[in-house]
């Protein structure tokens, strides 16, 4: 029987994993603190930017030196928000978040991952009007009665509640979205997940072959060191 990987090798890959999440959210930290200001108190961003980093364990003197470059208090790069839009095969809509301090290299690399995986490019809002921008606060479980009551009383446009896991999702319009997370933790009910997201209007399902292609466009492009978010309409079933 073949051996695994050693723990040596398995740690070495969680690192590199974990590096590239941080490099992501710092970035995120740094263009959120230069558009809106350094303070979280008067920037719902960049709030929301630190919360993230902190749940993935980054240490809140790395927060602040990320802070610190994009307000010009220390030296740092600048990076710049570009999105592009493209399908993957089976006509699945996909929208790419990017910051970058190259944009050349950027489209390259996006527009190498939709060739190399069986897709296109397309212009700017050739798939975007099939999403549309909201915030959602997800629970694992949890009392729902609770959760649809609290919700409604925040602000929230929607509680959806999903029968196979018990899981329940609050969705919020991105310009409430700080404040309705905010009510709902008050109430003691604290997500295990939260942030403003992109969701199409209908999911296109794929299988097969096709499934697993649009999965390995979708990993691929996550990927990526200058992408920040990769968002579908793809229902990709039991692939991969």
């Amino acid at each position: 029987m073949g051996r695994g990987p050693s723990i040596e090798a398995r740690k070495n890959a969680t690192d590199a994993k974990r590096g590239k999440v941080f490099t992501k959210l710092i970035r995120e930290i740094g263009v959120a603190a230069r558009a809106g200001g350094g303070d979280p108190a008067n920037n719902p961003r960049l709030r929301a930017a630190m919360d993230k980093a902190l749940t993935a364990n980054m240490s809140k003197d790395v927060i602040e030196r990320a802070i610190k470059k994009a307000t010009g208090e220390l030296e740092g790069v600048e990076y710049e928000e570009i999105r592009y839009e493209g399908y993957a095969p089976g006509g699945v809509a996909v929208i790419v978040d990017c910051l970058t301090d190259n944009r050349v290299r950027t489209v390259a690399d996006v527009r190498h991952a939709f060739s190399k995986c069986g897709g296109n490019m397309g212009t700017e809002g050739s798939v975007a009007f099939m999403f549309k921008r909201l915030g959602v606060l997800s629970y694992e479980g949890g009392d729902e009665d609770r959760i649809t009551e609290a919700a409604i009383e925040a602000g929230a446009d929607d509680v959806v509640v999903y029968p196979e896991d018990g899981a329940i999702d609050v969705l919020t319009p991105p310009d409430q979205f700080d404040a309705v997370r905010q009510a709902m933790e008050s109430a003691g009910l604290v997500p295990g997940y939260a942030e403003v997201t992109f969701r199409a209007d209908n999911d296109i399902a794929v299988a097969g072959e096709t499934a697993q292609q649009v999965s390995r466009l979708l990993v691929m492009l996550e990927d990526l060191d200058d992408v920040q978010n990769v968002y579908s309409n793809a229902d990709l079933g039991d692939a991969g």
